[in-house]
């Protein structure tokens, strides 16, 4: 049940008639892991520690640097040189103290995600490079979970969603059918407009809660393309391809 408090707390999206009592207590039960805690992670776990999501993982072995500071919306100059995931349990707690909050000071890594990842029922990548964003795809298949990704560079985000308990659905390596060239959506190669990181991110947390609300369209076998420098907006379609690593979902 909720308290007075929660209901005046959360009053504002209660009233939206695809969430209500019944949606907020989905939001109170979810169990988010957000993997990477930078320019996407930490809108992500700002908007959805504020939305009252029940228990929060953060996992990123990094520590804040001053680049940081122009994106990573959840940091200031007291917190260069302290690890991320350290700063962030405390920033969480000052938010909202009923979310639980999971901290992994490790990166992703073959040897660690899966035991991590399978306790939660919608993964985030936030992470910067494709070898992680494969590996997170790799074990979200594996344990059948819900996965948002983004990727960030420049004026551009593009977001997947995929729900692979689902039969037909596609992956990251359907549309990636190989791993890109080096330096393709990197920051720190091409560089990132700070409003861009916070945009895709929030995007993000918005098909978490949409996930986890069941409600409105979904992003599963689409990519959505956001280019903020000319205000162009797409959403592609792309088909589960065969013999991918999905094939056997």
């Amino acid at each position: 049940m909720f308290s007075n408090k929660d209901l005046k707390r959360y009053s504002r999206q209660i009233i939206l008639k695809n969430v209500g009592v019944l949606g907020q207590k989905k939001i109170q039960n979810a169990k988010v892991l957000i993997v990477g805690c930078g320019g996407l992670g930490t809108p992500v776990i700002d908007l959805l520690c504020r939305a009252g999501i029940g228990e929060i993982g953060i996992m990123d072995h990094d520590k804040v640097s001053i680049s940081n500071l122009h994106r990573q919306v959840m940091f200031n100059s007291d917190d260069v040189v302290k690890y991320k995931v350290n700063i962030l349990k405390k920033k969480i707690n000052k938010i909202n103290r009923k979310v639980k909050v999971n901290k992994y000071r490790v990166k992703a890594e073959e040897k660690n995600l899966g035991k991590i990842l399978k306790q939660y029922d919608v993964i985030v990548d936030g992470t910067d490079n494709f070898k992680a964003k494969f590996l997170l795809n790799k074990f979200s298949i594996k344990y059948k979970k819900k996965l948002v990704i983004g990727a960030i560079s420049k004026f551009e985000g593009h977001i997947f969603t995929f729900d692979f308990n689902l039969k037909k659905s596609p992956c990251l390596k359907c549309f990636y059918q190989g791993e890109p060239a080096e330096g393709i959506l990197d920051c720190e190669t091409d560089g990132i407009l700070g409003s861009t990181a916070v945009i895709t991110g929030s995007l993000q947390a918005n098909e978490v809660l949409k996930t986890i609300l069941n409600v409105g369209k979904n992003l599963n076998s689409h990519i959505f393309i956001i280019d903020l420098l000319n205000l162009k907006f797409r959403k592609v379609l792309f088909k589960k391809r065969k013999r991918c690593i999905c094939e056997n979902i």
